[in-house]
């Protein structure tokens, strides 16, 4: 097995304790300088902590706030389907523009675009909302798609998030032709995204287990950065690890929750191997059985490397990734990495 995953804690514990591990995901880049921001060098960790300390305060001092009803009818064109851009079991969205500073609704294609989503009026539902929104207004963070506003007056239940132009991850590996196929250095930069994002979830005092992980819920703003979107489906007053409905799509089911219902952030490490099974192989989450084993060899690994990303990537590069991606999808859940690994081990991986 490579050094990349030896001794998983070990290597955690002697390269970067927690905090230094939280700032690593908040780096603004996947680069080799990734070393030099977390050398233990005093002057360099003096200047480390500026530069972290700022990029938190960006996230950290934003306020979520109330939005009128009045204003998301109006910005919605009172939820018109031609404002319509997704709709799911629980609810549906709606392209909307308001104003940046104000929040009030302003003209199609002026102001700022947001995302709006409404869930179906399920009275049972509201008062478990009305926490998960206590809890989400808490979520700040690059690699989550910013929550901006919500809506619960009279009984609705309506969340308003920043608008992610880039469309899904799904969308962009498998069923939208308007665009180039992704690049191997941005499916890289995606994954590290990912990883940054389910480590912030994971490392609250209470940790959130994402109980719909696919490529379809990682969207991309308009510098390709990836985002995590329907992170947390309800919460009780104990722990949103538990609680609230799971729909996990095929493919990214880990086994344990399949054959006993648990649910744990190794899950999510299950799910994650499987978006990188899709980066890597260009082949849908519901076949990852199938393109698993061939990550176990370096030689097997080229033979299912999605053909659009020929001549792109180092042969180590693909292997190490893929190695990565058999680690996670293990099948017993005490076998898989945490996130936390996940992040340190994606930093031994030779970028472009």
């Amino acid at each position: 097995m490579s050094r990349v995953y030896d001794s998983w804690e070990k290597l955690v514990g002697a390269v970067l304790d927690r905090e230094e591990l939280r700032r690593l995901a908040l780096c603004d880049s996947f680069s080799s300088s990734i070393y030099s921001d977390f050398s233990f060098d005093s002057a360099a960790a003096s200047s480390r902590q500026s530069n972290s300390s700022s990029r938190e305060s960006n996230f950290l001092r934003r306020v979520v706030r109330p939005i009128e009803l009045k204003e998301i009818i109006k910005a919605t064109s009172n939820f018109q389907n031609d404002m319509l851009i997704g709709q799911g079991v629980l609810c549906q969205a709606f392209k909307a523009w308001i104003d940046e500073h104000t929040l009030i609704a302003s003209e199609p294609g002026s102001g700022m675009a947001v995302a709006v989503k409404r869930w179906y009026n399920n009275l049972e539902r509201h008062q478990d909302w009305l926490k998960e929104i206590d809890y989400l207004v808490q979520l700040h963070h690059p690699n989550l798609v910013d929550l901006l506003g919500y809506c619960t007056e009279k009984g609705n239940m309506i969340l308003v998030y920043e608008f992610m132009p880039e469309g899904n991850l799904e969308q962009r590996l498998f069923t939208n032709s308007r665009h180039q196929p992704l690049p191997w250095a941005m499916r890289t930069k995606v994954a590290l995204d990912v990883a940054r994002g389910l480590f912030y979830l994971h490392d609250r005092e209470i940790p959130i287990i994402h109980r719909d992980f696919n490529s379809a819920n990682i969207f991309l703003d308009a510098e390709l950065n990836a985002k995590l979107s329907n992170y947390c489906y309800g919460t009780d007053d104990h722990s949103p690890v538990l609680t609230g409905q799971v729909f996990i799509k095929f493919g990214y089911t880990a086994p344990e929750y399949t054959s006993k219902g648990q649910l744990s952030a190794k899950s999510n490490v299950y799910a994650y191997g499987a978006v990188l099974s899709e980066l890597l192989s260009g082949i849908p989450a519901s076949n990852v059985k199938r393109v698993r084993p061939y990550f176990s060899k370096k030689k097997k690994v080229l033979e299912i490397m999605d053909k659009r990303l020929e001549g792109q990537y180092s042969d180590d590069a693909a292997y190490e990734f893929a190695k990565l991606a058999l680690k996670c999808l293990s099948v017993d859940p005490k076998s898989r990495p945490t996130m936390a690994d996940v992040l340190l081990a994606l930093q031994h991986i030779p970028r472009p």
